[in-house]
């Protein structure tokens, strides 16, 4: 009997495992799917189906997780998808229509939860989704490897929504010094991943912030207030503009994004002696997207598309560095000047491979506006690239850097300090203060908030009072002596939760958890830009002759 039993219950699992295998998934579905989080243990995020192949009867699917990072985004195996929990997307309903003309339609459809019993089954189709013939065999080959290797959950990291804090427009204030804690009323801050991890480093801003006070009305400043924040991880406070400007930004315009542009198109990278696994999509050709492995030259960035292909062209190739003139070097590291007209081809395959890696910024073919700094490590082969940034050669906003990237190999060794510190220092030789291009990436907002926070508190700590009194500062000082733009100073000011405003002043105080923190993010920073290293000219680019 309890065999029997025991069978039965084998037979309906059976039965349903059938229904599930039965059940046509298909792209704007969202059910839980299996992942590992990272401290490696399993959890079922919401995702939603982008897109849907099959590959000799095998289906795969491209996930992108909810409210987590892109670059998460990945094709599963369906015994990695919860069917119990699939939702279908409701067919979008068109409102009333006003004077003829259509109205607005939901930006996002609602989603019916379908039950196990309401599932129908589906018809088992093999489509090649529009792949050419020529290349179906190397095609399901490879995808037949890639199925395999998907029944190992490979281990990401997720990453929460990023938030920053509004830059306030108004005059500096003279600010002094106090070394004494005083006591301040916490106000809710923004939690995000970044300030998480720089929790250990900066106690004091983990869960407070302020609102700067007038000297005579007393009352917190509307514009400089804590606001929350609920754009994409991605974005900075500024948002995403309605379309970009074309002064030579190269902010994304979100709004014509469609399934091809949101899934990566491009395995794999092998760039020198290293393999990259792209994060986005990079819009290289077509016929470059089906490859199991895209070959890059490491010197002049050229891409081929296969290993015999990349060694004869090593044979032509004279390049060791990256064109244009070296304006920094100490020991390994040197940085490059690159002009977008000069060398349109490397421009564009610098930028192809950035937006690799580069989620929240367009490309734009037109390379002429800008002006390319590259940081390469030597060896006994040549210059190997790091990482870069670009700027506008002429900036209506002030802005020092339109995009910054360091690549993955690089990542987490004080490599994107180092470009953001360079920055800077190319405006105090420019006579200028500066700001990045809003809006800033997740982790590019967490380096800049990092680099901002050391420099001023350095700044701070090294102030001497005079005559027994309170040393004392401006706004204005602080942002001549670092050429970082008074909105950031403040912004970070703010961040750290260091004004407060005491008898008819404000005063900046340091408590000892933010000064013994500081000191020890100081000691792992071992990477310095030497500014007796620089050899640079700035150039009045209003004159387009010089273009």
């Amino acid at each position: 009997k309890k065999d029997s039993h025991t069978a039965k219950i084998i037979l309906i699992n059976n039965r349903s495992v059938s229904a599930s295998l039965h059940v046509e998934i298909t792209e704007g579905c969202r059910l839980p799917v299996l992942r590992k989080n990272q401290v490696n243990e399993d959890e079922w995020p919401l995702a939603e189906i982008l897109s849907v192949k099959d590959i000799l009867g095998k289906k795969l699917y491209y996930v992108h997780y909810i409210d987590f990072n892109k670059r998460l985004d990945e094709w599963v195996t369906p015994d990695r998808l919860d069917i119990k929990k699939l939702q279908f997307p409701k067919k979008e309903a068109k409102t009333p229509m006003k004077d003829g003309l259509p109205g607005s339609r939901p930006s996002s459809p609602e989603r019916d939860v379908v039950r196990e019993s309401t599932l129908q089954p589906c018809c088992d189709s093999r489509r090649r989704n529009g792949i050419p013939p020529l290349q179906w065999q190397r095609y399901t080959e490879y995808h037949m490897q890639l199925f395999t290797n998907l029944h190992h959950v490979q281990t990401a990291s997720a990453t929460s929504r990023g938030k920053t804090l509004p830059t306030p427009k108004r005059k500096a204030e003279s600010v002094s010094l106090a070394t004494q804690v005083t006591a301040v009323t916490p106000v809710p801050s923004l939690p995000s991943s970044a300030e998480a991890s720089q929790a250990s480093v900066y106690p004091a801003m983990r869960d407070s912030s302020f609102s700067i006070k007038s000297r005579d009305e007393h009352e917190p400043l509307a514009s400089l207030t804590t606001v929350r924040n609920d754009c994409d991880s991605q974005d900075s406070s500024d948002g995403i503009p309605s379309a970009p400007r074309m002064t030579g930004s190269l902010v994304s315009d979100r709004s014509h994004d469609d399934i091809v542009t949101r899934m990566k198109n491009i395995e794999c990278i092998e760039l020198g002696r290293h393999r990259l696994k792209p994060w986005y999509f990079s819009p290289y050709p077509q016929e470059l997207t089906s490859l199991l492995i895209l070959y890059l030259c490491e010197f002049c960035l050229k891409y081929l598309k296969s290993l015999k292909c990349l060694q004869r062209h090593l044979t032509k190739c004279n390049l060791r560095h990256p064109p244009g003139n070296e304006i920094y070097r100490k020991g390994t590291i040197s940085f490059f000047e690159i002009d977008g007209r000069k060398n349109k081809a490397y421009s564009q395959n610098l930028c192809l491979l950035a937006k690799c890696f580069l989620d929240h910024k367009t490309l734009y073919y037109d390379t002429d506006p800008f002006l390319f700094y590259v940081m390469t490590e030597y060896d006994s082969k040549g210059f190997h690239i790091v990482g870069y940034f670009s700027k506008e050669k002429e900036s209506t906003e002030d802005y020092n850097v339109a995009c910054i990237l360091t690549l993955p190999p690089y990542q987490r060794r004080g490599y994107g300090k180092l470009l953001i510190e360079f920055s800077y220092e190319l405006s105090k030789v420019e006579g200028k203060t500066g700001t990045p291009e809003k809006p800033l990436s997740d982790l590019g907002l967490l380096s800049y908030r990092s680099y901002w926070s050391q420099t001023i508190l350095e700044i701070l700590m090294d102030l001497k009072s005079e005559n027994g009194e309170r040393p004392q500062i401006t706004i204005n000082e602080i942002s001549e002596i670092t050429s970082v733009k008074k909105e950031d100073v403040i912004s970070t000011l703010q961040y750290l939760n260091l004004i407060n405003y005491y008898k008819g002043q404000y005063i900046l105080t340091l408590s000892e958890d933010i000064v013994e923190g500081h000191e020890r993010a100081m000691q792992k920073r071992h990477l310095r830009i030497d500014p007796k290293c620089l050899h640079f000219t700035p150039k009045d680019w209003s004159k387009r002759g010089k273009w």
